[in-house]
């Protein structure tokens, strides 16, 4: 089967509900958008990360191996893709979808679903593809971010589809961050090196072949000789980091 996006968790999902764990700090964001809404779906749910416990929550996940991940008790989960909503206008009191938005085909028309089924709020988690080129990875994998770059659709663009007004906000990433996207270990550059924990970053994948193997061996060698702490030894005592993680809310 085709996958829903551009990215096949069907075939390269196993493991992502090891690496990529709700942080709690971000998290907390996400709930606080949400206002007061009792009802929620949250598009592009994956595993279940950052679905609110204290509402009623249900979740669209196109992936059988994501959904397979959601652990015991978690919202039900329905089959479906962003730009097709099984649902009526104004089903739910607020939409989530956390950092799905730049895998889907038809970006507008998802963003018109999320809006037409949305009573309150549409809140997206997505990320500033312009900012990438401020984390020390771009010194060993330029072309990942890059292809992030052009994956990752404008902030303006999101912001005018969620809602007639809206507002975004920059999340800080913490230096405990368990939640395990490439700028979550800005002060933990080992846990790179782990393939586990790329595995669970969907972008490795868009590279040509050899060139994620040459920037791990880069960075491994950089580690070992000490060169990675004295150009970027200062990242590993920065309690939080302005990446490229955005909170975008859109209002009806």
């Amino acid at each position: 089967m085709k996958p829903a996006g551009d990215f096949d968790y069907d075939t390269g999902g196993q493991g992502y509900a090891a690496i990529r764990r709700p942080d709690p700090g971000i998290a907390a964001a996400i709930h606080a958008r949400l206002g007061g809404a009792k009802t929620v779906l949250n598009v592009g749910a994956g595993t279940g990360s950052y679905e609110p416990e204290d509402r009623c929550v249900l979740a669209l996940e196109p992936s059988r191996t994501m959904r397979a991940q959601r652990p015991a008790g978690a919202a039900p989960a329905v089959i479906g893709v962003a730009e097709d909503l099984p649902f009526d206008d104004d089903s739910f009191d607020a939409v989530m979808a956390v950092m799905t938005l730049h895998q889907w085909p038809d970006l507008a028309r998802g963003m018109a679903e999320m809006r037409r089924v949305a009573r309150g709020p549409v809140v997206v988690v997505a990320a500033d593809g312009a900012r990438l080129t401020r984390f020390w990875l771009n010194d060993y994998a330029p072309e990942l971010l890059a292809v992030e770059n052009r994956r990752y659709p404008a902030l303006d663009i999101i912001a005018a589809g969620i809602g007639a007004r809206s507002d975004t906000q920059a999340i800080p990433i913490p230096i405990d961050c368990t939640d395990g996207f490439c700028e979550a270990f800005y002060a933990r550059p080992e846990r790179l090196l782990d393939p586990a924990v790329r595995r669970a970053q969907s972008s490795w994948a868009f590279l040509e072949p050899g060139i994620e193997a040459r920037a791990v061996a880069h960075l491994a060698a950089d580690l070992a000789s000490g060169a990675w702490d004295e150009r970027h030894g200062h990242w590993r005592g920065q309690p939080t980091f302005d990446g490229s993680l955005r909170l975008i809310t859109g209002y009806p």
